[in-house]
């Protein structure tokens, strides 16, 4: 009985040692989908590693969503945006960053995590810089070719700064830089055509167009993709990932589909597309070049944004990966010749992208983040 009881004893605190050997993980991101997924690539990961990991993310931000589906902890924090124009919220916003700070302080004292990772975002800033209050080791991914505000306020808190372009590596410090690509979710790569085509209702004999214009959608790719339908239709088939409250009920046209947000199935639908029309945010192209999809890609123009889309987009081009059309010269017509151009070289593109430099970076980043936890 008694030998029972001290086996009994030593399991347990074998239990309880493995408890306190588990290493601890905080996760931040948010504002848009770029900014969260490359996060959610890294949870199979940090599961099988066996971290315990906790989000903080923005109070309302669309991060909360996402990250709930994946079933891990989240915490919301305020925030603020840093702008380089003048604004009147340039004199509130501060203080919504020293109340996320706060915020995000008492986060990191009581949950202690060995290691945190940033995907950037303006609610990333406060949370580490909170990080780094408490001596916890901060690795951030910048995915653009030249580094946002929100990750250049974080640089001195960093030990590394991931990278997906070789370009970044001399606008980084050189110490702290590793060029690693963009984590690409698994379930990404293992999309079914037949279930894409299935959840849509189209033919298996007619090619595919899907159109993304990022989480919240892109105004002009909508309107000329609309405007051009009575001409595309003949072809192809349309999948059109529209972005929130972008949905038109008035139309219904066969071969042609419109969701605000796809997530569940969005493998299924990427295995089904001949050829996608997107954005060029970075993450969504690199999960364009993992899965060796042909694109058209319409960068944000300089007016809308510090032109970070326009020199991934070059890039690309660049490397044979893409076919770049500029919103500026984005019609109909242009949109149309830019479809069939693609369509009948689509192999000159898979092949490009088969033999490109750049591979999924999941496992690079992941080697970086046990290295800093001491894993």
């Amino acid at each position: 009985m008694a030998e029972n009881k001290n086996t009994q004893a030593r399991k347990g605190q074998r239990n309880t040692d493995q408890l306190r050997s588990r290493k601890k993980i905080v996760l931040t991101g948010g504002g848009t989908a770029g900014h969260v997924t490359p996060n959610i690539a890294l949870l199979p990961g940090l599961r099988e590693a066996g971290f315990d990991i906790l989000y903080i993310g923005s109070k309302d931000g669309m991060e909360k969503d996402l990250i709930a589906a994946q079933g891990i902890p989240y915490r919301g924090v305020s925030t603020g945006k840093f702008r380089r124009y003048l604004s009147a919220k340039n004199l509130s916003d501060p203080f919504r960053v020293l109340k996320g700070y706060s915020e995000a302080k008492d986060i990191i004292r009581k949950y202690r995590p060995d290691v945190l990772f940033s995907k950037g975002g303006f609610v990333s800033v406060p949370v580490v810089w909170a990080a780094a209050k408490y001596h916890v080791p901060v690795i951030i991914h910048e995915s653009d070719m030249t580094p946002g505000l929100a990750n250049k306020l974080c640089y001195g808190k960093a030990q590394k700064i991931c990278c997906n372009f070789p370009e970044t590596l001399s606008r980084l410090p050189a110490d702290k830089a590793v060029l690693t690509g963009t984590p690409i979710r698994a379930e990404l790569l293992s999309g079914s055509r037949e279930a894409g085509l299935a959840f849509t209702g189209f033919s298996p004999d007619k090619p595919v167009l899907l159109m993304m214009g990022g989480s919240s959608g892109a105004r002009a790719l909508n309107q000329t993709l609309r405007a051009a339908l009575d001409r595309i239709l003949p072809d192809f088939q349309v999948i059109h990932l529209c972005g929130k409250g972008n949905v038109d009920t008035s139309l219904h046209q066969e071969g042609y589909v419109q969701y605000e947000y796809i997530s569940k199935e969005l493998p299924d639908l990427m295995a089904a597309a001949d050829l996608v029309f997107s954005r060029a945010g970075a993450n969504a192209i690199c999960e364009l070049l993992a899965l060796h999809k042909p694109n058209i890609l319409v960068p944000l123009p300089l007016t809308a944004s510090r032109g970070d889309q326009i020199l991934n987009a070059r890039s690309f081009e660049k490397q044979g990966f893409s076919y770049v059309l500029e919103e500026e010269k984005l019609t109909e017509d242009t949109l149309l010749k830019a479809i069939h151009e693609v369509y009948q070289n689509r192999g000159r593109y898979i092949d490009a992208m088969k033999a490109g430099a750049q591979a999924d970076g999941t496992e690079a980043v992941l080697s970086l983040i046990r290295q800093a936890a001491g894993k």
